[in-house]
């Protein structure tokens, strides 16, 4: 039965057009209204509760309302909240930098601000384009990305895109990007596993890369994990293979950790298991650990100075934010990153990792519409499908992974999914027992809907199920 909207939600849905969504859902669904959050908690107006397992589209590290954090926040509120970073500059903003140029690959010895993550993209195409311009070599003016890539919203970054559900519809306004077939562990269409291969289908970029690599400027890649595309994860090899290919072509290589950096993946940064530097990364989300936006850019000295010059030559890169180094936005990602050099955070992450990992196997391992548990540091996910023998993917027009998310928020646990694609991507700070409660909630939920939809019979204890 539907319940009635409260006074709070009835004034959002007058006049608040929610995020990737379809506002017409919101009749039979209306928005969760928040007001407060503690820990992993997020806690709406009539006090239910929801594990946020998707740390809020992935942003938030360490808990809501972290004490620490927070205290940072507000000392820096009552001292400088924001300044024009146009010839002038700030503490936190140069503590940052310095922190994140210690702390990334070698090379990486300038940083760029910007205020999100598809801003951080569009610095970096832009960037990469105006430096090969600069340098001579003025037919590079294509990007080469990969199919089910994500790199953002804004029209740069929906062109270097992959996945047709946020950017076919914009196809006529885009760049006119180089497309290669990314890695498909899942379905590998060389029969390896990701523990032994050795990267094959990096051969889909590298026919690219031969037949265009004096038109592009660079190739973009998210590290181990296309996100948006369904958690794909792919093994370090493909980017180690990748960083050669670059450097053979003279191309610049993109590192969009923005969804995969400070942590995700079980090192600081994803491109570390690969043991590469790229000539660019874009980080953002975790970098303030939920609490505002900001993204950085980091680049190398010989990018910096192709534009290093007199004013008169025009050489400048002239792109700007109004909010471009905030103050309290760089002083909380200060306090983020002093974090995890004070309290052993990549440590957390892998042990809390292998603990997920435990659980995940042996609660959804033998169900038969999971196609594939996978894990990669602190992100895991279930791939649904109709059939495990042949993968069959399930009925995209049925919205399974939604109607099992609507399900999940009843029983308090907030697992937003990617299609039919569920994942889980929990702040650091999860406890053994909230672990389990997402881990045995969504088995439960699962259960649940799949008996209804396709008649799954499962045994009484739960441990063992089939289709009738």
């Amino acid at each position: 039965m539907k319940q009635a909207l409260t006074e709070l939600q009835k004034r959002d849905l007058q006049h608040v057009w929610h995020p990737c969504s379809q506002m017409k859902d919101y009749e039979q669904f209306p928005p969760m209204v928040l007001k407060k959050g503690k820990g992993v908690w997020l806690y709406d107006e009539n006090n239910h509760r929801y594990l946020d397992a998707v740390s809020s589209w992935w942003v938030n590290l360490f808990g809501h309302a972290n004490p620490r954090i927070s205290q940072a926040l507000s000392d820096q509120a009552f001292t400088l909240e924001h300044a024009i970073f146009a010839n002038f500059s700030h503490e936190p903003a140069i503590k940052v930098a310095e922190k994140l140029v210690a702390l990334t690959p070698d090379g990486l010895n300038k940083v760029f601000f910007a205020d999100n993550g598809s801003s951080a993209i569009e610095v970096a195409l832009k960037m990469s384009f105006q430096y090969h311009m600069q340098t001579g070599k003025t037919t590079k003016k294509r990007f080469l990305a990969l199919t089910d890539a994500y790199h953002g919203e804004t029209l740069g970054a929906l062109s270097v895109g992959g996945v047709g559900l946020y950017n076919e519809v914009y196809q006529p306004l885009l760049l006119d990007t180089v497309r290669a077939q990314g890695p498909d562990c899942f379905r590998c269409p060389f029969k390896e596993k990701p523990e032994s291969c050795h990267a094959q289908c990096i051969q889909f970029v590298e026919e690219e890369l031969h037949q265009h690599h004096e038109e592009i400027t660079a190739v973009i890649i998210e590290p181990l994990i296309q996100a948006a595309a369904g958690m794909k994860m792919y093994p370090p090899i493909y980017l180690k293979r990748l960083r050669e290919l670059c450097t053979k072509y003279d191309i610049h290589l993109i590192a969009d950790e923005i969804a995969v950096g400070f942590g995700r993946t079980g090192t600081l940064f994803a491109c570390e298991q690969a043991d590469i530097a790229p000539d660019f990364m874009c980080l953002s989300k975790g970098l303030t650990g939920g609490y505002l936006p900001l993204s950085a850019v980091l680049t190398t000295d010989d990018v910096y100075n192709a534009f290093y010059d007199d004013y008169g030559t025009m050489k400048a890169f002239l792109h700007s934010h109004s909010y471009s180094g905030n103050t309290l936005a760089c002083r909380v990602a200060l306090e983020v990153l002093t974090m995890f050099e004070e309290e052993r955070v990549i440590d957390i992450v892998q042990n809390k990792g292998e603990r997920m990992r435990k659980l995940a196997m042996q609660a959804f391992e033998q169900l038969p519409f999971v196609g594939e548990y996978r894990q990669v540091g602190l992100v895991g996910a279930i791939e649904l499908v109709a059939n495990r023998e042949t993968k069959e993917p399930l009925p995209s027009e049925e919205r399974i992974g939604y109607q099992i998310y609507k399900r999940a928020l009843e029983k308090g646990l907030l697992i937003r999914p990617l299609g039919n694609i569920l994942y889980f991507m929990p702040p650091y700070i999860i406890s053994d027992d909230e672990m389990r409660f997402m881990i045995d909630t969504t088995k439960e939920t699962l259960m649940q809907f799949f008996e209804e939809w396709e008649g799954v019979v499962c045994s009484n204890d739960n441990q063992h199920c089939h289709l009738s």
